[in-house]
């Protein structure tokens, strides 16, 4: 047996516990920039006649799963919004953001 396997070995430091940041919903809502693509949805939505995610899609130049995502994450999750969404006859799913 070698000497170098016969001494002690140091310890190891102990963890120390990971600190998070606050969780989104608990901090301040923000608001979307005046002319950013974020608020031209939100303003879409809003409309007594709501969008579709093909209108969406078109008027903002994003893919349908964009679209979806920023309805669940960033209005539902992170500004609060309530999207609420209807199958209208002749124009498919229809989503709209409740007043």
């Amino acid at each position: 047996m070698s000497k170098a396997s016969t001494t002690a070995r140091a310890k190891k430091p102990a963890r120390t516990k990971r600190v998070t940041k606050p969780k989104a919903a608990a901090t301040k809502a923000s608001t979307p920039r005046a002319a950013s693509k974020q608020a031209k949805l939100i303003e879409m939505l809003k409309r007594p006649e709501g969008a579709t995610i093909d209108e969406i899609v078109k008027a903002l130049d994003w893919q349908a799963h964009t679209v979806r995502g920023a309805m669940s994450g960033a209005l539902k999750k992170k500004l609060g919004l309530k999207v609420e969404s209807e199958k209208v006859d002749g124009r498919g799913r229809v989503y709209r953001v409740a007043d």
